[in-house]
């Protein structure tokens, strides 16, 4: 009985040794070289099931000589994805594949059932030339964003911020309405936005339009000097060759009903469509 209990558990070490014992044959020694080249990835997750916000913000820009424009009273409220946490946002921080600088990159859900759909308000007012006047509210409905994000990087060349954005975008309805967000009485309304890329065509590919890319064709924002001293700078660069194929990403924009809504009767003027935009170079610099 003994002996056979001593057999018992001797077959029990082996099979609990024999795994271990495969592995640790193959593994193998890694010099410093080949440490070096091992990397994890720094990021993180995040969803906003059930967000809703609302406030009295209220954020000025007011100019030297006074006059004065600002937004206030912000609200914003997200539908959710039938799955918790089955799509979120990420932002990571991720390795070149080009040899230039890590990018740290902020991704937007994929949306693909276009479940998560925001509504966005806000007032807005202007004070200037002895006027004092709220100029009505913004009201968004229905906007629902389908990947692309924003990529943050070092320039190559210059001091300051490297940008990369991408968009697809729809939008129910665009509102301004002057009389507040509950009224609709004189609002000019844009429905049935979207944006998105486009092929040679003009027509929607269903992928995100690649405004800027930090290799391909970075945006960047900076601050440059001249006689009159710091300006602020925004630019996008012209394509780069040697890191794409040299062309501007395509993307179009597409308006399905503009329309004004008055006393005598609504006003329709009908749809608007451009197929196929590219921003080759763009140089913005902002005065004092």
């Amino acid at each position: 009985m003994q002996s056979a209990r001593r057999s018992l558990l001797a077959a029990c070490v082996a099979l609990t040794l024999a795994p271990a014992l495969a592995l640790a044959d193959g593994l193998r020694p890694l010099n410093d070289s080949a440490l070096s080249d091992v990397r994890g990835r720094d990021g993180v997750s995040f969803d906003l099931n059930g967000f809703s916000m609302n406030g009295d913000l209220r954020v000025s820009y007011t100019r030297p000589d006074g006059a004065s424009i600002w937004a206030g009273n912000p609200s914003a409220s997200r539908s959710d994805s039938a799955t918790p946490f089955s799509d979120p946002y990420r932002f990571d921080v991720v390795r070149s594949t080009n040899g230039l600088a890590d990018i740290a990159q902020f991704n937007l859900p994929q949306n693909l059932n276009g479940e998560q759909k925001w509504q966005l308000a806000y007032d807005f007012g202007v004070n200037a030339d002895g006027i004092d006047r709220d100029g009505g509210s913004i009201v968004v409905s229905d906007l629902a964003l389908y990947g692309g994000g924003w990529q943050f990087s070092t320039p190559r060349t210059q001091d300051g911020l490297a940008l990369g954005v991408a968009l697809r975008m729809d939008v129910g309805q665009w509102a301004l309405r002057p009389n507040g967000r509950a009224n609709m009485a004189g609002q000019m309304a844009l429905d049935n936005i979207r944006i998105g890329a486009t092929d040679e065509n003009g027509n929607f590919t269903g992928q995100p339009w690649v405004f800027a890319d930090v290799a391909r064709q970075p945006a960047l924002v900076n601050a440059l000097a001249d006689e009159n001293g710091p300006r602020l700078h925004i630019g996008i660069g012209a394509p780069d060759a040697q890191y794409g194929t040299g062309q501007a990403a395509s993307g179009g924009i597409e308006i399905g009903k503009i329309s004004f809504t008055a006393p005598s009767g609504n006003v329709d003027l009908g749809s608007s469509r451009i197929g196929n935009i590219q921003i080759n170079y763009l140089d913005i610099k902002f005065r004092q």
